[in-house]
């Protein structure tokens, strides 16, 4: 517990001192109101540190989800996300997000990366959509893009022409192996990265395959990192002026964490423990049929479980293999076999042994956690989920909506008549 509260004092200690650069860097520019404002947000406590970007401004030109999810967070943080989309259907992630086929004809995995997104459409073959799209950026504090290394130098939305003119920009590359190397012009989905860090070796089932997991880990993680390094850059902008430019490659990051792996277990690449993996540290089924996940590695623990499913006699296998005592391993199973999930989770809180059930994907807002610490409160999915009298109340972030017309007159000062024109050109969308 105290190293939990020492981590979160860490935390806010971070994320006020960017805070506070905010300000300062706001009040340098002479920007009052927004630095009062700012100020204030700094005062506000943990609901406050949720809003620490304000006045910040991004443009997201990401065509994938690690993209889209480095976008989605720096919005949470309270940035404005201008998130710039090509105007020709084919080009658009949306179309394939659509399949998901949730009401109102948007895909489940565009509404969760887009929500608190402001969205323009241009037509990025036209010169005067590239025009716009950099005078956009020119403005941006942020730049956000995950196109194949070489596409946005093409259109000349690329890092080193909007230097020149925006030497404090925060320029973000969002790729799978990088903007050089031998890799960096080879395609790749998800699985493919996992396959080439390493990071998919680690994941084994019980004949010791890989495993091919639904969640996308490669694109989530980068995205997460990406925003992460944004805000490093960002401090180091109110800091000194200089902007900076932010080649985060997936492949690199899972690869960093297959070596900090081996490095932490001491061991050469493809051993370890064995695939089957600790007495301990194993999911087990229930009477329901169900599943709960024992990770009692640590001795107490162990000893804790032991206790409270009266087996001393197990004490001191906390580190055993599965291969070392299958015949503890076929005991465990029938053990767990004798209880439902709730009944073992219930065990688990009581005996403090690291024991928890395994929460089912499409319930997860309705598992215990996720209610306490209202998780599922800006997820807009969960909106059309009926008959959940539970969620009645949630607070619903605003749908993705198409706002080329407000930004253009808003941001670029154009009037009404000239985009009445682009319209007419086919630059932006009808």
């Amino acid at each position: 517990m105290r190293e939990r509260q020492k981590s979160a004092r860490l935390s806010a200690l971070f994320c006020l001192s960017l805070a506070e650069s905010i300000v300062k860097f706001f009040a340098k520019r002479g920007e009052a109101a927004l630095c009062n404002e700012m100020g204030s947000i700094v005062q506000t406590g943990a609901r406050g540190w949720l809003r620490m970007l304000t006045g910040i401004t991004v443009v997201d030109f990401s065509r994938h989800l690690s993209g889209l999810i480095c976008a989605m967070r720096l919005a949470e943080l309270g940035a404005e996300v201008i998130e710039i989309e090509s105007h020709a259907p084919e080009d658009s992630i949306s179309q394939a997000a659509d399949k998901e086929g949730t009401k109102g004809g948007k895909g489940g995995f565009f509404l969760r990366s887009r929500r608190k997104h402001k969205s323009i459409s241009l037509n990025l073959r036209t010169a005067e959509g590239k025009a716009l799209a950099f005078a956009l950026a020119r403005q941006a504090d942020v730049v956000v893009e995950s196109y194949r290394p070489g596409v946005l130098r093409h259109l000349g939305l690329d890092y080193d022409r909007l230097w020149e003119v925006h030497p404090a920009v925060v320029y973000c590359s969002l790729t799978g192996y990088g903007q050089s190397g031998e890799w960096y012009q080879a395609g790749g989905e998800d699985l493919n990265i996992q396959a080439v860090s390493g990071f998919l070796s680690m994941l084994r089932d019980a004949e010791g395959r890989p495993i091919v997991a639904e969640l996308p880990i490669a694109e989530y993680a980068a995205g997460l990192y990406a925003s992460e390094q944004i805000c490093a850059a960002l401090v180091q902008r109110f800091r000194t002026g200089r902007g900076a430019y932010l080649d985060v490659a997936q492949a690199d990051l899972l690869s960093s964490w297959t070596g900090l792996h081996v490095l932490l277990n001491q061991a050469k690449p493809g051993e370890g423990t064995p695939p089957k993996g600790l007495l301990s540290y194993q999911v087990y089924e229930t009477a329901d049929g169900q599943f709960v996940a024992l990770a009692a590695r640590e001795e107490k623990y162990w000893h804790n479980f032991c206790r409270a499913v009266g087996r001393d006699d197990w004490e001191t296998l906390h580190e055993a293999a599965v291969f070392e005592h299958p015949d503890v391993y076929e005991e465990l199973k029938a053990l767990f076999l004798t209880r439902t999930q709730a009944e073992w989770s219930e065990l688990g809180a009581e005996a403090d042994c690291c024991l928890t059930a395994v929460e089912e994907a499409d319930r997860w807002a309705e598992n215990a956690y996720a209610r306490s610490r209202e998780v599922a409160d800006s997820l807009p999915l969960l909106e059309f989920r009926e008959g959940e009298a539970a969620l009645a109340n949630r607070r619903w972030p605003s749908w993705h909506a198409d706002h080329t017309r407000e930004v253009l007159m808003k941001r670029l000062k154009l009037t009404a008549e000239d985009v009445r024109s682009l319209k007419e050109r086919g630059v932006i969308p009808e």
